[in-house]
């Protein structure tokens, strides 16, 4: 596919919005050092109505990110401890019943936030973790018989340590699906790694960060990520990933019609924040891992693969049209 081909110019009234995202990744880039693939991909997920699982070792800037993602982008923001002990109520709120008013209130949970961060999610119990569900997908909660919106842009940012870990409760299936993109930060390079020993607190820099962005910008700019324009030929190349991760023989469980659809909406939304005017193959083959890594099953377990290695297979086997 030409780069120049079926593209359509990126709308005017987003130069504004394009800007702020310029300040919000220099900003995060002051916090977590050498990571702006993961800054972007961060970003592109949140630009595309989804939410983020971030996988890796304690101490790397988990935690970090998602605080730093709520401040810059001027959301509210809660942070939810996943215990073995966590209950579903710790999560969406209670009613409590008031003597002055002879009537129950409900007191919203942590959930009832713009920006949630579960932090290591698999350490609660799967009832625990179930809570999270219909907030992730729908928005809203049950409590008590009523349902409740949430508060409108939503977004969950959940951290989870390596399953090899003690206490851990690996997440189904169909919870891993409710997550648009899964990231591993990783060690930072040498440099990076310096600057983080020799530099100020990356929490106390926090603590100073200030909003780049609103959540009404945030809103306009999700609504303009869904106008981008993608082209028929790279809708047959997300196509034959999708079909390629159905029949590899390394595969046992391949995307799902849904799956797809996540791929197509996060390349929009990468493509949006590289300013691109339409979506490229390149755009696709950056999110691919970030989407399709937690939504596939390897063949056999004996032979276990990285799902990132897994992925690089499918590109590496696809051709670009």
């Amino acid at each position: 596919m030409q780069r120049g081909s079926n593209l359509q110019p990126i709308p005017s009234g987003t130069d504004t919005g394009h800007s702020a995202l310029d300040s919000v990744k220099k900003s995060l880039g002051t916090i977590i050092l050498g990571k702006d693939e993961q800054i972007e991909l961060a970003l592109a997920c949140l630009l595309a109505k989804g939410h983020l699982l971030i996988e890796d070792l304690p101490g790397l800037g988990k935690t970090i990110l998602a605080q730093s993602l709520a401040r810059v982008l001027g959301l509210s923001f809660s942070r939810i401890q996943f215990t073995s002990d966590l209950l579903p109520a710790d999560i969406l709120g209670v009613s409590v019943f008031r003597k002055t008013s002879g009537e129950f209130e409900f007191q919203p949970g942590p959930v009832f936030a713009q920006l949630v961060l579960a932090d290591e999610v698999n350490r609660a119990t799967p009832k625990a973790q179930s809570a999270l569900l219909e907030a992730m997908e729908e928005q809203q909660v049950s409590v008590d018989g009523n349902t409740r919106r949430l508060p409108a842009p939503f977004f969950v940012v959940a951290t989870q340590n390596p399953a090899d870990q003690i206490g851990t409760f690996p997440l189904p299936e169909s919870q891993l699906d409710r997550f648009l993109m899964r990231l591993e930060l990783g060690y930072p390079d040498a440099e990076s790694e310096r600057a983080i020993i020799t530099g100020d607190d990356r929490r106390e820099m926090l603590a100073e960060l200030t909003a780049a962005a609103t959540p009404e910008l945030l809103q306009e700019l999700q609504a303009a990520v869904r106008g981008l324009h993608v082209s028929d030929a790279l809708v047959d190349y997300i196509q034959a990933l999708v079909r390629q991760t159905r029949e590899s023989p390394a595969i046992d469980i391949g995307l799902s019609p849904r799956g797809a659809q996540a791929l197509a909406t996060a390349a929009k939304a990468l493509a949006f924040v590289r300013k691109h005017p339409g979506v490229y193959p390149d755009d696709v083959q950056a999110v691919f891992a970030a989407v399709a890594g937690h939504r596939l099953k390897a063949a056999s377990a004996a032979s276990y693969q990285h799902p990132n290695e897994l992925c690089q297979q499918i590109l590496d086997v696809v051709p670009i049209p």
